[in-house]
């Protein structure tokens, strides 16, 4: 089975880490993994902030990179929703729409390819520690993503897991929400780090890194002794 990795801009440019962890869970299933070196930004904080037309040039090159893939797999829900959208985004453009939507219907999110596609629930790692896990909007509400992420991370030996208070609450990242409204967002993020206190755990896990970094980055002004780690860490640790 082959599959190129959709790396993501936040997760090449912040936490690549995250990157090779997704590579070698995807190997240690028989998958032969490539990365299409023309990928770039999947256009979402574009498109989220009214720039169609601009975020349409970053949409066409990405439908470009991954259309002769056989599978595509990006460790953030929201940026493989985001590829989700281009049908309906170019709609208009009946040529592109059906390439779009190709790329689109075998796209996925790294916990929902492992479980949906490969049919693995337990990917035989170890990870000493107590976590509280977050589930993010957009992988959740938009993606459909819910079970996966908890299945794999309960199979995980040695890690034990907090149920997170009020965990269908938003972060405040929101990507560009988070800077247009950014007193909002900041009220948001607090309760959240709140609750992630309440749970007294060490670790919080995601699967988004705008939602980790809005969170940690709380975390740490507050003073909060809590390790912000993506699923792929932890699905990939031994």
């Amino acid at each position: 089975m082959k599959v190129s990795l959709f790396i993501t801009c936040l997760c090449d440019t912040f936490t690549p880490d995250v990157g090779k962890d997704t590579v070698q869970l995807l190997e240690r299933y028989g998958c032969d993994v490539d990365f299409p070196a023309n990928q770039t930004c999947c256009g979402q904080p574009a498109f989220n902030s009214g720039y169609k037309q601009e975020s349409i040039k970053a949409m066409k090159q990405m439908i470009r990179a991954f259309e002769a893939s056989q599978y595509v797999v990006g460790p953030s829900g929201s940026c493989v929703q985001m590829i989700k959208e281009y049908p309906h985004a170019l709609k208009d453009e009946p040529e592109w729409r059906e390439r779009a939507q190709a790329v689109a219907e075998k796209t996925y999110e790294l916990t929902q390819f492992l479980v949906e596609v490969l049919h693995v629930e337990d990917v035989k790692s170890t990870f000493q520690g107590t976590a509280t896990y977050h589930p993010s909007c957009h992988m959740t509400r938009l993606l459909g993503v819910k079970d996966a992420p908890r299945i794999l991370l309960e199979n995980v030996e040695g890690l034990h897991l907090i149920e997170l208070p009020m965990k269908e609450d938003c972060c405040g990242f929101g990507g560009t929400f988070a800077v247009k409204n950014a007193a909002v967002s900041g009220q948001m993020v607090d309760e959240k780090a709140q609750h992630i206190d309440e749970t007294g755990a060490e670790y919080l896990i995601g699967g988004d890194m705008g939602c980790l970094m809005n969170m940690g980055g709380c975390m740490s002004r507050n003073k909060q002794d809590v390790k912000v780690l993506h699923i792929a860490q932890v699905l990939n640790s031994q």
